[in-house]
């Protein structure tokens, strides 16, 4: 025999599942997977960062639109047009109505804010919230001299990013280079340095000598990088801090294409001398210089694998 459930006995059923679905999204976790091959991006809702001070408005508008563009240029974002939020005039002390962002399709948001502090400093804080599950992710305050707003933008986006993949950020890193400038037959190159959207270029090098093949040093603020600066191509230490710069060793043959140890504490690079090209190692603490290859051929191009224990390399061999 059928037996049919009354209007009220349905809607207690649906309710309760509701409920059930309800509490299994607050305890879902939310994440992106970046393996997936066919992620979206997720739907993040960035408001503006308040501000309580005079001034600290346009600063907590400009951090806000780096961390936007920081994330969306991973493609693993969507920010959301700020013209369809609902909830507007949100603090980081602030508890989010969650339904309000639901209803434009978020899944995570951001709120933030940035004020002066009375030594001067500026101070950004921030909350990430989870929308679907309704709760608190992760937050953060930094603290920093007022003209360091765009390196504590890209921290932020940072912390998010990696949040929400697991993985670390890459949006507070700088990007070494050479720049060609001048016409095409007295083109000079010179190093530059840049954050990695485009922002704070100037320039390491006056452009007197030829530079290439620069490289970061993966634990200090140094690059080694290959000048012809007295003629002859010699490797170079250049400290980003100082502007000091210091040739690595003074041997008889050209030395180039120099990289550092993933330590740091060593750089390898390739040596000409005697119709020979091999690879040598120094160790940037003792100076003490180790010969790796020992062909006639000419072996160049050396890198170290993650690990340190490996190092590739090419060879006419």
């Amino acid at each position: 025999m059928t037996k049919r459930l009354s209007y009220r006995a349905l809607f207690s059923l649906l309710a309760g599942l509701a409920l059930v679905l309800a509490a299994g999204a607050a305890r879902a976790e939310l994440t992106i997977t970046i393996g997936d091959p066919n992620v979206q991006p997720l739907p993040i809702a960035i408001p503006d960062f308040g501000a309580q001070s005079p001034g600290g408005s346009q600063i907590g508008h400009n951090i806000t639109e780096v961390i936007t563009n920081d994330l969306q240029s991973s493609g693993l974002f969507r920010p959301l047009d700020p013209h369809a939020f609902t909830q507007t005039g949100l603090s980081v002390n602030d508890m989010p109505r969650f339904p309000d962002w639901r209803l434009i399709n978020a899944q995570a948001l951001v709120v933030g804010g940035a004020e002066t502090q009375p030594d001067g400093r500026l101070k950004v804080e921030y909350r990430l919230w989870d929308v679907l599950g309704a709760a608190y992710l992760s937050g953060q305050a930094y603290t920093t001299p007022t003209e360091n707003w765009r390196l504590v933008a890209h921290r932020v986006a940072d912390d998010i990013y990696k949040r929400l993949t697991g993985e670390d950020g890459y949006f507070n890193t700088r990007v070494v280079y050479v720049a060609e400038t001048g016409p095409a037959d007295r083109r000079i190159k010179r190093m530059a340095i840049m954050d990695q959207d485009g922002f704070n270029n100037h320039y390491l090098t006056d452009g007197r000598y030829l530079v290439l093949t620069p490289r970061f040093s993966p634990t200090s603020q140094e690059i080694t990088y290959l000048s012809y600066a007295h003629g002859t191509p010699r490797v170079y230490l250049f400290n980003i801090d100082t502007g000091q710069q210091e040739v690595v060793g003074d041997f008889p043959g050209m030395t180039f294409a120099p990289r550092f140890s993933p330590d740091g504490n060593r750089v390898i690079f390739s040596l000409s001398t005697n119709g020979a090209t091999s690879i040598y190692t120094m160790d940037l603490r003792t100076r003490h210089v180790s010969q790796i290859t020992t062909t006639n051929a000419i072996d160049t191009s050396p890198c170290y694998s993650p690990d340190g224990k490996f190092i590739t390399f090419n060879s006419d061999r």
